[in-house]
């Protein structure tokens, strides 16, 4: 009870009317607070882990997630499809099957038209402390620590490269913290990784072959209970001596047509891949859940 009388007091905050009530607090949280999915599988971000547990069930519930995720670069392609599943907003697991296309560039790379790296990525995700949502009453945000296994099929060509290993584990802790009064979601991730380009290009190198801490910030205004606009920045290594790796940004837009179905385009600039620079474009992910 008291969790839906602060949620009905969030959905004044956000202007809703008593009529709109029920559609912003199905499931228990209000449309969009969970995040999304990222391109790791996690809930969050488009680029970032976020400390939410995906889904719109609270402790009473379980919560999941399809998504399908597209990028399109001036070099390269990305593709992605996965689910996730949130126990009780507690424990989030989840998978994601990466497709990174060389496409033509592949032949200037010496690897053949279209040659094409995949990574399964498996995810496991415990909310240690806080509430995103509710704690409205306090300044303290949502905290979880999160572990992604990640497996590359090209270890030959990541070998050849400089890279390490085709294997790697990330570890990371995330604080989400939602600030309905000013309509805003902020996020902010350490990360604990030897991934090259988040693991498509393998894992430590010549350059460093040891973790390090890399930064993974989110900030988001909700528009509208439907709309979540915002930027994102994430910071990685730079293990690879044949080509320099730089850090990752967007600006995005999310929006939830009901809670079982939301779509979220932005506009990614990934800096250079593999040698290749100003790799920009469109991303576009689809997720249906509940």
């Amino acid at each position: 009870m008291k969790r839906t009388a602060l949620a009905l007091g969030a959905v004044a905050a956000l202007g809703a009317s008593p009529a709109q009530a029920g559609e912003l607090v199905a499931g228990g949280k209000l449309l969009l607070t969970g995040g999304v999915t990222n391109l790791e599988g996690a809930g969050g971000g488009g680029l970032a882990s976020w400390a939410t547990i995906t889904g719109y069930e609270t402790r009473d519930g379980v919560g999941a997630n399809v998504h399908a995720t597209r990028v399109d670069l001036p070099d390269y392609g990305f593709r992605a499809y996965g689910a996730a599943v949130g126990f009780r907003d507690r424990v989030e697991l989840s998978y994601a099957r990466q497709a990174f296309d060389t496409g033509s560039t592949g032949v200037k790379l010496g690897l053949g038209d279209g040659f094409t790296f995949r990574q399964d990525v498996v995810g496991a995700k415990l909310r240690i402390l806080g509430d995103a949502l509710y704690d409205q009453d306090r300044l303290l945000p949502q905290v979880a620590v999160g572990v992604q296994f990640k497996h590359n099929n090209q270890g030959a060509v990541i070998r050849a490269v400089g890279g390490k290993d085709h294997n790697g584990i990330d570890y990371y802790v995330a604080a989400t913290k939602i600030l309905l009064n000013e309509s805003l979601v902020l996020n902010g991730t350490v990360r604990l990784t030897k991934a090259n380009q988040t693991g498509l290009l393998g894992f430590g190198g010549d350059g460093d072959d040891g973790y390090s801490a890399q930064f993974e910030g989110s900030a988001g205004y909700l528009v509208s209970k439907r709309l979540l606009v915002g930027a994102e920045y994430r910071s990685k290594p730079d293990n690879l001596g044949f080509a320099a790796e730089n850090d990752w940004v967007d600006v995005f837009a999310a929006y939830a047509v009901n809670k079982h179905l939301s779509v979220t385009v932005a506009y990614a600039d990934l800096g250079d891949i593999a040698g290749f620079e100003d790799q920009r474009g469109l991303y576009v992910s689809l997720q249906a859940g509940f």
